[in-house]
């Protein structure tokens, strides 16, 4: 019996060995990816759950999956209802803004009877710019309008330099007021250079017409916004891959993580100059605190917007440790390719895509970037975003905070969808 004893305690001293032999292999060949990326896990056992409990709010997250277009799409044009003349159009570097500018150019086009030239993309400095393909798929572009407008990637060389008169359009340009003003025009100088107004004002004013009027989109500026863009595919891979790696880090939730609009400078400048803290003006801790208030863990994976990792974000961090910022996370070989950290460009064609692409989307600021990302989601039937300004501060129901564009189908790519 003694003897029995003795193998019993060798047994397990030998299983002791063997497990400490295991985690010392684990730490030295896995656990260094996540060192690397500034992450300190918390070791607590959890078991297989969602980001956070909906069941209270279930039916608001799921309602929009059997949304379906409302536009047709037509199935042919004959070469004689396209007029002799050309609709001009850039983009700017802020991807939030391309669908507005490509939805007024296609609904222009269509109306006057015009081709629509492929579009440049244009910064905010004098001579910057990029090719409409540097970004986007340029035979989805096209192919995705025929039927509905001729496009050019070139236009004739008299084309473009003779009769082109600048017209200024605002957001969800009517059929109406392109007959009146600018069919005119169109058939007077044959050649239009136009651009859409992104103020403020022009895009509330546009939601209350269709609040007020409960009017719909026009359904070819809805076939623009949704059925026309596509990163090309390189970039897309890219974003594809760095989705992918968040889903990878985000063992302990599913898959599933959290992408929050956070720019340390941007939040700068909000709440410059404010006395007293408003509930529309945040800093990295408070949002993080918000999150932890209505439910999220400490392991849950969260997206941030920002570049670099700035000495601000630290607080966030020490609330949700698996915390990451596009250069943690982007390969090198890719991060070199496309100038990250030195070009603004693609860097917000990335944020603008996870943002949409991830399970839950926070904004923290009430600006395009938000409502479009938004259109996008509701498209999808990605319709978790959670607005911190909601409602009370102190409430910690994440119902309470569920965007309103959400929960009271307020936004207008609802129109677009029956």
């Amino acid at each position: 019996m003694a003897r029995d004893v003795r193998q019993v305690v060798a047994g397990l001293l030998t299983g002791s060995m063997l497990i400490m032999l295991c985690n010392m292999v684990k730490r030295d060949h896995f656990d260094p990816i996540y060192e690397n990326l500034s992450v300190q896990y918390d070791l607590v056992k959890v078991s297989k759950q969602s980001l956070v409990k909906l069941s209270d709010s279930g039916r608001i997250w799921r309602e929009n999956f059997s949304l379906k277009p409302c536009w047709r799409k037509p199935l042919s044009t004959t070469n004689e209802e396209q007029a002799k003349g050309y609709i001009f159009f850039n983009l700017t570097d802020n991807p939030e803004d391309h669908i507005t500018q490509i939805a007024s150019a296609v609904v222009v086009a269509k109306y006057v009877g015009a081709t629509l030239v492929l579009p440049e993309i244009r910064g905010a400095q004098t001579g910057h710019k990029r090719q409409f393909g540097d970004i986007y798929d340029i035979e989805r572009f096209m192919t995705s309008l025929d039927g509905t407008i001729q496009v050019v990637k070139d236009p004739p060389m008299e084309a473009s330099k003779v009769n082109i008169t600048n017209i200024k359009v605002p957001f969800m340009v009517t059929k109406d007021l392109i007959e009146s003003k600018i069919q005119p025009i169109f058939k007077a100088k044959g050649n239009l250079m136009l651009t859409t107004i992104l103020s403020p004002s022009t895009m509330s004013k546009a939601k209350e017409i269709i609040k007020k009027d409960n009017i719909k989109m026009d359904p070819y500026a809805c076939l623009a916004i949704f059925g026309s863009l596509e990163l090309q595919q390189e970039l897309n891979q890219l974003v594809s891959s760095m989705i992918g790696t968040l889903r990878s880090l985000s063992y302990k939730t599913n898959g599933q993580f959290v992408a929050v609009d956070l720019k340390v400078e941007a939040l700068g400048n909000l709440c410059k100059g404010n006395v007293i803290k408003t509930k529309d003006c945040f800093n990295a801790k408070d949002i993080g605190e918000f999150l932890k208030k209505i439910g999220y863990q400490r392991h849950t994976t969260i997206y941030l917007t920002q570049s670099e990792w700035h000495s601000s974000l630290d607080d966030f961090r020490k609330i949700f440790p698996n915390t990451f910022t596009k250069d943690a996370i982007i390969p090198a070989y890719e991060k070199a390719k496309y100038q990250i950290t030195k070009s603004s460009d693609f860097e917000k064609v990335i944020d603008f895509q996870i943002c949409t692409q991830a399970d839950v989307f926070v904004p923290t600021i009430s600006n395009l970037f938000y409502t479009n990302v938004v259109a996008k989601r509701i498209a999808s039937g990605k319709t978790e975003v959670l607005d911190p300004t909601q409602k009370d501060s102190t409430s910690s129901s994440i119902v309470n905070y569920v965007s309103p564009y959400i929960s009271k189908k307020s936004h207008w790519a609802y129109s677009c969808f029956c």
